[in-house]
């Protein structure tokens, strides 16, 4: 092959290259600022989902949703630990399995539900404790619906993230030592509010 046939032929897979790197960054870029990308998985720390719980005073009876539910753990928690009907939302199919898969795992397939859904659309009416660990705009855009679609007495916590002009009943700060870029402590803060 000679010179002229090398350099068309490398121009060519270059051009091909090139505009594969431009759909896998414009459709990319457009994959991640989608809605469903918008709130990153983050676990809650076993310890904080616990306390969530107790906080929001979880008893036989309760019906418990979790917003966000991720790999399951406030779900299967709940159902386990309180022996309460607990419902995950999730947008995310790959997480809603691993939660399907952990909830027979700890035999409570039969207490804990996971729905993929958004969690904006969800229907919560059914809830007695909401948990979430959710963005701030998420939370602020949930509060209309908590105040009309929960039953007086529900109950609703937040991980980290308050509502904004919605003083909560309660709030709790729990350190937790953690190996992190920048320090070695995290600081959990729990939100607590009552539906009147």
């Amino acid at each position: 092959m000679n010179t002229t046939k090398k350099r068309r032929k490398v121009f060519q897979r270059s051009r091909w290259f090139a505009l594969s790197l431009l759909i896998v960054f414009t459709t990319g870029r457009a994959w991640a600022a989608s809605p469903i990308d918008e709130i990153p998985f983050v676990p809650t720390p076993i310890e904080v989902v616990d306390r969530m719980l107790e906080l929001a005073e979880v008893k036989k009876g309760d019906v418990v949703y979790d917003l966000g539910s991720g790999d399951g753990r406030i779900v299967i928690r709940a159902a386990k630990k309180y022996g309460v009907k607990a419902v995950g939302i999730e947008m995310d199919s790959w997480l809603v399995a691993e939660a399907r898969a952990k909830a027979k795992e700890e035999g409570v397939e039969h207490l804990a539900e996971f729905r993929i859904e958004d969690g904006l659309k969800t229907d919560i009416s059914a809830a007695t404790v909401v948990t979430l660990y959710m963005l701030p705009w998420f939370n602020e855009a949930m509060r209309p619906r908590f105040q009309k679609l929960l039953k007086p007495g529900s109950r609703i916590v937040a991980h980290d993230y308050g509502i904004e002009g919605w003083p909560p009943a309660r709030t709790e700060i729990h350190d937790k030592v953690e190996i992190r870029p920048g320090g070695l402590v995290h600081r959990h803060t729990i939100y607590l509010w009552k539906i009147e």
